[in-house]
């Protein structure tokens, strides 16, 4: 038995197989040396519990009055190079995008030294906004790639690097690889990083999306996670003009995941982004393979790409996350996932109940009957399908962190604060100094975790533990 490093006391909140957002007051956790919580029960237990694991009832770290913990945030989608340029390109759509802005810039990270310099500041940057897990997309160049991991090591970060694979580039040739160089670079990342034998950062196979993929080459990326066992990302369905040059270029397949799935690219350890114009149907496959979503609205309406229907795909039981998508996504944190997100599902919402009463109308009258406060009877129906169909703050809250765990096959290591897990936490902080919101009065916990999903930042990020290690506030020499 590990002794115990860490016991903190006061109010923690997280999400569970059967709650989206469980609020605990007056509760004791304890992290052993290795990083897993050891217990964690009602603060009536703390002598006995104290007894049991042998600690000082002294050293216990009590929060404060407005404090909380909550489970570290999962980014189940970033691209680490693209922070260069975050906040600029925006009015190009997708294809135009990677065109003009994204491509020659990723071209520059043949620099091992550029490459050190920016991903310093994303692990860092993410760090601080509350991100322990990130699933980063790199770039073509392995050594530059293995800087990203290193890096992300360094800083305690929870990890998944992808050194991007891609063979055809027609529109920036560039920035592009042979076959044979995509293939045999991407086992030499891999055999990289099992060599240094990184607890929490692990390589992750990524073709960059159908677009720039050969069959071969994807076929190749398949053999290769099923081989080492790896875990897979890519893009899938991001906007209308990239699935139909998807069934062009791959014209026996009948559609985008089929391309993915028949290459072995679709497993339990395979998170694809965006999936806005996934069909029924091809939903229906990632729920067979296990695959997950990672829904990043920042960027699917910066771009203008399109919208997730995250109801319907949660309905169809696939395993889903979210995503800052640095740098289609204008903002490292997922704060701001989490706001899109119940933005994007309320555009929705209200996009459908409008066309469901165009129809109804040209079919009969409207309805005379006129509710209190001018609400008729349609009106008073929505307001119901509202409450079922829009993506609630507990919703968005469990898929920035149990939801991001469920989605990189992690979530037995972490995602709650489930005894057995590593501890990966963010303590909160309401009352900070220069807090961009204030707490006038008494207020309940589930009123704060509100407040801070809502209107936080990192300024209320108090701490920021990764496996029990406290990786913010950076050590003066970091």
């Amino acid at each position: 038995m590990d002794a115990v490093q860490h016991v903190f006391k006061g109010t923690f909140i997280h999400s569970t197989p059967r709650c989206d957002c469980e609020i605990l007051e007056d509760h004791i956790l304890g992290v052993d040396t290795a990083g897993k919580i050891v217990f964690f029960e009602d603060a009536q237990k703390q002598s006995k519990l104290a007894q049991k694991w042998k600690f000082d009832e002294s050293d216990i770290q009590e929060l404060g009055k407005n404090e909380f913990f909550m489970p570290g945030m999962i980014d189940t989608h970033i691209h680490a190079p693209q922070y260069t340029f975050i906040g600029t390109g925006m009015e190009r759509p997708l294809l135009e995008w990677l065109e003009y802005t994204t491509f020659p810039i990723e071209d520059t990270f043949s620099d091992v030294e550029i490459a050190s310099n920016i991903y310093r500041t994303v692990v860092r940057r993410t760090l601080k906004f509350g991100t322990t897990t990130a699933c980063y997309f790199a770039t073509i160049h392995t050594d530059a790639s293995i800087v990203l991991a290193d890096t992300a090591s360094q800083y305690g970060q929870r990890a998944f690097i992808g050194k991007v694979c891609m063979d055809h580039n027609d529109v920036y040739e560039k920035y592009c690889e042979t076959s044979e160089e995509s293939i045999r670079e991407t086992e030499r990342f891999v055999e990289a990083l099992k060599k240094k034998k990184y607890d929490r950062v692990k390589p992750i196979i990524t073709p960059r999306f159908a677009i720039s993929c050969s069959e071969r080459l994807l076929n190749e990326l398949g053999k290769l996670a099923n081989e080492h066992d790896l875990h897979i990302q890519s893009h899938i369905s991001e906007s209308p003009a990239e699935i139909k040059e998807v069934l062009r270029l791959f014209p026996g397949y009948k559609n985008y995941t089929e391309v993915y799935n028949r290459n072995k690219l679709l497993t339990n350890k395979t998170v694809m982004a965006h999936g806005c114009y996934l069909t029924n149907e091809e939903l229906h496959v990632f729920r067979e393979r296990g695959a997950a979503i990672s829904h990043c609205p920042n960027s699917n309406i910066s771009l203008c790409s399109g919208h997730l229907d995250v109801q319907n795909a949660l309905n169809h039981r696939v395993k889903m996350g979210l995503g800052t998508d640095v740098a289609g996504g204008y903002s490292m944190s997922l704060l701001d996932t989490i706001r899109k997100a119940i933005e994007a599902s309320k555009i929705i919402f209200m996009e459908r109940s409008k066309s469901e009463r165009y129809n109804n109308e040209t079919e009969k009258e409207q309805k005379k009957n006129v509710m209190p406060e001018g609400i008729n009877a349609d009106d008073q129906n929505g307001i119901l399908q509202f409450e079922k169909k829009v993506l609630s703050y507990k919703e968005a809250f469990r898929l920035a962190t149990m939801g991001g765990s469920e989605a990189l096959s992690i979530d037995h290591l972490t995602g709650n604060f489930e005894v057995g897990k590593e501890f990966d936490a963010l303590l909160i902080n309401p009352d900070a100094i220069d807090s961009p919101f204030e707490v006038f009065s008494d207020i309940s916990k589930e009123e704060l975790l509100q407040r801070f999903l809502y209107l936080g930042d990192d300024r209320n990020i108090r701490a920021v533990y990764v496996a029990g290690r406290c990786v913010v506030p950076f050590p003066s020499n970091a």
